[in-house]
Parts: structure tokens; C-alpha cells; sequence
């Protein structure tokens, strides 16, 4: 499975081949414990008023971390993955409280809510990705209200763009540290059939943008509603190309994110890899501006979504957000591009 896109644009153009290549090596199996800490489901409710459900994992007072970690899933999944929970789980040991969050683009369809009569439809195939910074607010208010006054953002898969893009947009001051897992770091080149785009934008003109279409060349079948197809048609070329790989690309996403970026992806059959790391890393290195500081990791016999693994993604994050984002966010660490 992939997941999120509009800075969130180029990652729902690979979400179907990391799916496919994640179901084709086989899904190692998947094995959840009980939390040994407080979880409970909550609920926001954005500013256009969608309604999005999570979980919050808490761990003792007297292990707290004065910080709470948020994380966002992929393309077609959403909060309760299992591995998500148990990540989340993990990370509640080490003393983060954890949100592991839906945004209107969770699994390949959904209804986010109501206008009137009017039904609004979220989700892989019919969401609007580029509006899903609404609920990362959400989320982030929730935080703050419940005495985080910082985050770290985690978004999977496509969810790296989605968080990406909400800090580039915003540059929330909340927010200090994001981590992009398993993310699309060369631009996708998005609907490029001419055909399709103009199937697609006599749908919305004729006020049927839910209305799907399909996408002739995979070789299993996929869809994607007029609406979700120009929403990546009409995306900045900034945030397509978000970490500024390809010289051309005047003034990346990138380039307005301030706070420490982790990147990090599996071994075992993940959508990139040591490669794709130095890319992201040299292509960020080239830009006037941009985050305080770049680290990046390997996940060892992690696959996509980081089955049996979760302890070594936690161990990552957390020592991570220990040794960097809270020595920086308390004024202790220097600024390194390195």
C-alpha cells in the first residue's frame, strides 16, 4: 500500500506501485500485543467541519515527554493499521504520547461529511488532497489543547507529502520536527494522458467531479475521481518536485521547511533506499533554505509498512526526536544542514 498527496500530488502517483510491489514480496506476519499504556479513540473536526477519528496513546506522567508525536498514515489506510498502533505503542514506551490520525484521504473512499444534501467523499479515489492541511491542523490543536505546545509530524508512505506540504504552506511554529517514512523523494510525473485530463475537467465542469476515472495502463484496476485527478493536475510544480531534485525546479517545498527532517525506509521492499536517502539529502544541500537539519536512516528487514518492526521505527524516531528536536527546540543545538 501507498499513501497521501498535493505537495500530497506526486505521492499518489507511486501509491499503487508500492502496493503492488509490497502485496508481490509477500507481507511478512502481523503481530499485535496489548498497549501496556492509556489508548483511547478521539475525534476532530477541522475548520471546514470534517470530522476525522484517531487514536492517543499516553504513557505515564512520570515518563512523559514534553512533546507529542503525530502520526499520519498513507494512501488507502488509515489509523488503525496494525503496525501504526504497534509503532505507536512503542513509542508510548519511550515516553512520547502518540497520535496515529485519519485525514479525509483515509483508505480508497470514504464519506468526510455533508454540505447541505450534498455528500462529500474523501479517500484514495475521490479525496482532495491539497485540503487535507485542515485536518493536520485539527490534529495539531488537539495536541496543543491537551498541553503539547510542540509536535513532531510522521507521515507514511503518501502521508509524507501531506505532512511536507502542511509545514511548507504553514510553517506552524508547533511543529518542531517532521519525518517523512517511506516517501517518494524523485518527483512522480503525475495524470499526463491528455485524454484523461480532458475526461476529467469536462467531469467537474459538468458538477461531476465524484465521477471516476480509470487508469488504462496498470496493470490492475485503478480509478481516480475527476476531482482527486485535477487536484494533482493543478499542483504546484514546487511541491510535485517538493525536495528539489531536478535543477529546474525554482524554490522546492523544501526550501520553506525550517525544524529538523528525519527520512527513513525499509529494506525489504520499500519504495526506496539508500539511493533515494543521498538524493534527498544532495538535492536539499543545493537549496538556499531549508530544514535546520537532515538525518536519515535505514530500517533493517522493515518492509513497506514496517511489519515486525516497530520497535526498530520507534527506537528511530525517539531517539531522533531525544538527541535533535528537543535539543534544538531547547536552544541547545546548532542548526546543521549536514
Amino acid at each position: 500500500m501507498l499513501w497521501g498527496l498535493s505537495g500530497a500530488a506526486a505521492a499518489l502517483v507511486v501509491a499503487g506501485a508500492a502496493a503492488l510491489v509490497w502485496q508481490q514480496l509477500g507481507p511478512r506476519a502481523v503481530t499485535v500485543t496489548i498497549g501496556k499504556f492509556p489508548e483511547q479513540l478521539v475525534y476532530v473536526r477541522s475548520d471546514d467541519d470534517i470530522v476525522n477519528g484517531g487514536a492517543m496513546f499516553t504513557p505515564p506522567a512520570e515518563s512523559s515527554r514534553n512533546i507529542a508525536i503525530i502520526w499520519i498514515h498513507g494512501w488507502g489506510a488509515n489509523f488503525y493499521e496494525p503496525t501504526y498502533v504497534m509503532i505507536a505503542r512503542r513509542l508510548a514506551e519511550r515516553g512520547f504520547t502518540t497520535i496515529v490520525a485519519n485525514t479525509r484521504m483515509h483508505d480508497l473512499g470514504n464519506v468526510a461529511g455533508w454540505r447541505g444534501d450534498k455528500r462529500i467523499r474523501g479517500g484514495g479515489y475521490w479525496g482532495v488532497a491539497s485540503e487535507q492541511a485542515r485536518d493536520i491542523a485539527a490534529w495539531i490543536d488537539f495536541a496543543e489543547s491537551h498541553g503539547f505546545e510542540d509536535v513532531v509530524l510522521v507521515g507514511h508512505s503518501a502521508g509524507w507529502a501531506a505532512v511536507s506540504t502542511y509545514q511548507a504552506e504553514k510553517q506552524d511554529g508547533r511543529v518542531v520536527g517532521v519525518v517523512v517514512a517511506s516517501p517518494s523523494i524523485p518527483p512522480g510525473t503525475g495524470p499526463t494522458d491528455p485524454d484523461q485530463i480532458a475526461q476529467a475537467t469536462r467531469m467537474l465542469a459538468d458538477g461531476r467531479g465524484d465521477d471516476l476515472v480509470r487508469d488504462p495502463k496498470r496493470s490492475f484496476p485503478s480509478f481516480i475521481s475527476a476531482a482527486t485527478m485535477m487536484d494533482i493536475v493543478n499542483s504546484p510544480p514546487e511541491f510535485k518536485d517538493f525536495f528539489g531534485t531536478r535543477l529546474e525546479t525554482r524554490n522546492p517545498g523544501i526550501t520553506r521547511i525550517r525544524c529538523p527532517l528525519l527520512a527513513f525506509f525499509g529494506t525489504r521492499g520499500d519504495v526506496g533506499g539508500e539511493k533515494d536517502l543521498q538524493l534527498l539529502k544532495s538535492s536539499i544541500a543545493h537549496q538556499a533554505s531549508g530544514p535546520s537539519r537532515v538525518d536519515t536512516a535505514i530500517i533493517d528487514r522493515a518492509d513497506h509498512m514496517y511489519t515486525g518492526e516497530d520497535a526498530e521505527v520507534a527506537r528511530t524516531i525517539g531517539e531522533w526526536t531525544n538527541s535533535v528536536v528537543l535539543q534544538q527546540s531547547a536552544g541547545r543545538g546548532a542548526p546543521d544542514r549536514k
